[in-house]
């Protein structure tokens, strides 16, 4: 039986619920990593380099499926609250049908200046070749990734979360089967790799679009409707925060390897883009369940039940701070192991990013309640305060940190960059949450 969001949420019924998108962030990361695995071993370092490099530019042009998807969906959940069934349904499809819009057009774009982003990001040879090939090829997907990011979040608005769950799974058989036919049978090399993930980015863009066509039996269905330039606005507003987010993890990436390039050449773009593939799973758990609470807090602010909503803020930071802890630990604990699967090969790169992850992962013990916190603003449809905790998280604290912290402690300084810079955005977070007590008065 499913689990209606205007119920009220035990322990048992808050993980049952939101498990289904953790698992999916989860398996998300975990066909990427497989992704990184068949490039690094297949074709090379270099290559695995220049996935490394010109995928955050890549993952620029997808934010707005991000920000569409969380802020329309606490948008919608909101009104679907407030008992306006027929209204959510015209936001939601004036969501979808702008976004595969400016989807076709940002595709375009991309594949135009490609080659000049790539010289930018100070590749040169084979490396500027590779992520070239490796960008415009996976252009071609751009409006079904773009989708897939989208409906992550309306999934679980539509009390569906098993459904995201089982497309998101699809999705990775489907690429790492592609990668293992394209890069390790027929050796196609970077174009392989960024074939396999193309097409596997269909099936998680187009089956929910085929779904949410057809008649369901969920609040959700594609219907005809408007462009209301107000709601656009208010939705982008609310949903800025994880487009920040995401667009900010992508800018500090290319930072990050612009900068590793010049302390340890291509080896630190490595061991930092190993850093990423594995913490995108350890972090994927806190996007996952802030995903999947967001549309259950929108509904109960919706409905004005503030008893359920600081029932529902108590119980996410105790799951939270369980899950921190256990991350933390098993992060330095299989650190090694995690390494050896990219770069066994190598030992001295090997060593470098063991160490890398040891410090790196440090940061999992708070990221979680930042995560969370950014999320719930953004589910209480107050983007502003949501997007300023994401905005100093994800870009202004690290950035600071990139350049200040290599000069105290080297090329560590790098891997404990985001530490540091998960503390502060802890503290701003706290504020925040203080000071807004009374307004919305979930303590």
């Amino acid at each position: 039986m499913n689990i209606q969001l205007s119920e009220h949420f035990t322990y048992k019924k808050l993980i049952k619920f939101t498990i289904p998108t953790i698992i999916m962030m989860i398996f998300t990361s975990v066909y990427g990593i497989v992704d990184g695995i068949f490039v690094s071993n297949c074709v090379g370092a270099d290559a695995f380099a220049s996935v490394n490099l010109i995928m955050p530019v890549l993952m620029v042009l997808g934010t707005i499926g991000f920000m569409f998807g969380t802020g329309g969906s606490a948008f919608v959940s909101k009104t679907i609250g407030e008992g306006q069934r027929e209204k959510a349904n015209r936001y939601f499809s004036m969501i979808i049908y702008l976004l595969i819009f400016l989807g076709f057009v940002l595709t375009i774009v991309g594949m135009i200046f490609m080659e000049s982003v790539a010289k930018i990001l100070k590749a040169d040879g084979k490396i500027l070749s590779d992520c070239v090939v490796y960008g415009r090829t996976l252009l071609i997907a751009l409006i079904p990734f773009i989708l897939q990011n989208c409906f992550q979040s309306f999934l679980v608005v539509a009390e569906k979360p098993q459904i995201g769950l089982v497309i998101s799974i699809a999705t990775g058989i489907t690429n790492m089967f592609l990668d293992f036919i394209f890069m390790y049978v027929f050796k196609m090399g970077v174009f392989g790799a960024a074939l396999a993930t193309g097409l596997s980015q269909f099936i998680g863009g187009i089956i929910p679009l085929i779904y949410f066509i057809n008649k369901n039996n969920t609040p959700l269905q594609l219907v005809k409707t408007k462009f209301n330039l107000k709601v656009i606005l208010k939705v982008c507003a609310n949903g800025s925060s994880e487009m920040l987010t995401n667009l900010s993890m992508s800018l500090v990436n290319i930072l990050y390897n612009m900068k590793l390039i010049e302390i340890a050449g291509s080896n630190g773009v490595v061991a930092y883009g190993i850093i990423m593939y594995i913490s995108f799973i350890f972090i994927g758990i806190y996007f996952g369940y802030s995903v999947g609470s967001a549309p259950i807090i929108s509904y109960h602010y919706g409905a004005q039940n503030i008893k359920e909503l600081k029932n529902l803020l108590k119980k996410s930071l105790i799951l939270t701070a369980i899950a921190a802890i256990l991350m933390t630990i098993l992060a330095q604990v299989l650190s090694k192991p995690l390494a050896s699967i990219f770069v066994s090969y190598d030992k001295e790169l090997l060593e470098m990013t063991t160490l890398a992850i040891r410090l790196f992962s440090i940061s999992f013990l708070i990221s979680g309640f930042n995560i969370f916190s950014s999320s719930f603003f953004t589910a209480l449809n107050n983007g502003v305060i949501s997007a300023i905790i994401s905005f100093l998280r994800t870009l202004v604290f690290q950035v600071a940190m990139i350049f200040i912290l290599p000069i105290i402690f080297g090329i560590n300084g790098i891997w404990l960059a985001v530490l540091f810079a998960e503390i502060l955005a802890l503290l701003v977070g706290a504020i925040f949450f203080i000071s807004n007590i009374n307004k919305y008065q979930y303590i």
